[in-house]
């Protein structure tokens, strides 16, 4: 097998432990001297840097939170004058102000390799043809797939987000062989190029794609890759921490490799902040081991996943995490239940008859929680008989009931009828505050 960087990625563990000990102890005094608000949080708990002596001793040290982010808001958590910064990204901010990461020459360094690393791990070569179609801009998504691709050498065709009919028309003229988009703007390729342009999404060259930014399920990814005959891998990254690049799948397709060298992974209880053991799912929590503009120390995710125990057959030695299974702030109460829309996807895909597009729509009427679950039928399934599509509602209402534990109002809508994403997904309208 071919690595980026075999060296550094199949590092015993005690030696990987060493190094990450060495780091964390100069990150935290990194941070400690030269952003106002670690000096602050550290002191009120009565931490300094020389208390950290191992690994174990990172639990003494305060969470930091994407509220902390925005507090300080724009370049409040900057460890370097902005002489220093070379580059900067951000969130989107649709639900407050935006957070926003400086990068220094160093950073992109690392930014470049981490990415370079993920699309080795998953087969990628300088022979390979990458179309980027994510984002580009302040959304980290387009230009860490850029410096990954640029830096292993492989033909990048940098086509953004957006313009459907010109992306299928780029695979096609230019021969692509791997995609990077987010999961729910690849099944809408999939469906444009067959419904709206008569070509067949299996004739194209793609053999891998790259997809993130958004909760997918594994019969998400079934459903990717028997549409266009491809190998579907999933990557994870968050602007707070670096950008795409911070874990990838490998060929396995068994859990993302973290990137420990760079970025010291913990999964803790999300309501009383103590680690869980291996195997357990919980809140992923991440602290950046070399980052120089924006030091992130113990940055609460919201992600929730679980480490995979056991070793990867492909060697290397960093530990995986699970898929994405929900955010602790996209969790979806009603009437008393807890719910993650990932649940909900999952019984969707579960059952023949209908498109993996939906909504998740939740009212209050007299005071009471419901919801309601629209999902496209197939084209077959419309053009059946009513008793027909009657059966599929209550197939689909049984078995998302099975899985999530209350019983939802399914409602089967004409094929493309729900809206379509050439970015991150919206799946979920709460109009329980509306009305």
């Amino acid at each position: 097998m071919n690595y980026w960087n075999k060296d550094m990625e199949t590092l015993p563990m005690e030696k990987l432990r060493e190094l990450q000990l060495e780091r964390l102890k100069a990150i935290v005094k990194y941070a400690y001297e030269r952003v106002p608000f670690y000096r602050k949080k550290f002191d009120e708990v009565g931490i300094k840097p020389e208390d950290i002596k191992s690994l174990e001793d990172i639990r003494y040290i305060p969470f930091t939170s994407k509220a902390d982010l925005r507090e300080v808001y724009p370049f409040g958590m900057f460890a370097l004058p902005l002489s220093e910064i070379v580059e900067i990204h951000s969130s989107s901010g649709t639900t407050g102000k935006p957070v926003v990461m400086g990068y220094t020459r160093r950073d992109l360094e690392t930014w470049k390799e981490v990415m370079a690393r993920s699309l080795v791990a998953f087969g990628v070569t300088k022979e390979d043809i990458i179309q980027i179609a994510y984002g580009y801009g302040l959304f980290t998504g387009g230009l860490g797939f850029h410096y990954g691709a640029l830096t292993l050498g492989a033909t990048i065709v940098p086509a953004s987000a957006g313009n459907t009919r010109r992306q299928i028309e780029l695979m096609k003229d230019f021969g692509t062989t791997v995609i990077a988009c987010t999961p729910s703007y690849a099944l809408y390729l999939a469906e444009y190029a067959k419904d709206e342009m008569g070509i067949d999404p299996r004739t194209l060259k793609l053999r891998a794609g790259s997809f993130g930014a958004e909760m997918w399920t594994e019969e998400m990814r079934r459903e990717i890759e028997n549409r266009f005959g491809l190998k579907a891998y999933n990557v994870y990254g968050l602007t707070e921490i670096i950008g795409p690049g911070v874990a990838h799948e490998c060929l396995e397709q068994n859990g993302l490799h973290i990137w420990e060298d760079h970025f010291y992974p913990e999964i803790i209880d999300p309501e009383t902040g103590e680690p869980l053991p291996e195997g357990t799912k919980g809140e992923l929590v991440l602290t950046t081991l070399t980052k120089e503009g924006v030091p992130m120390i113990r940055f609460r995710t919201r992600d929730i996943t679980a480490f995979i125990p056991g070793t990867c057959p492909c060697g290397r030695t960093g530990r995986r995490i699970a898929r994405i299974q929900g955010r602790t702030d996209d969790m979806i109460k009603v009437r008393g239940v807890m719910l993650f829309p990932y649940q909900i996807e999952k019984a969707i895909l579960e059952v023949q008859g209908v498109e993996p597009h939906y909504q998740i729509i939740l009212t209050r009427p007299q005071h009471l929680d419901e919801i309601e679950v629209q999902v496209e039928m197939s084209k077959e399934v419309f053009s059946d008989d009513v008793k027909t599509i009657e059966n599929l509602r209550k197939k689909l209402e049984k078995r998302i009931e099975e899985t999530v534990g209350i019983r939802v109002k399914v409602t089967l809508v004409e094929p493309k009828s729900l809206p379509r994403s050439e970015g991150k997904a919206k799946r979920v309208i709460d109009k329980r505050g509306l009305i």
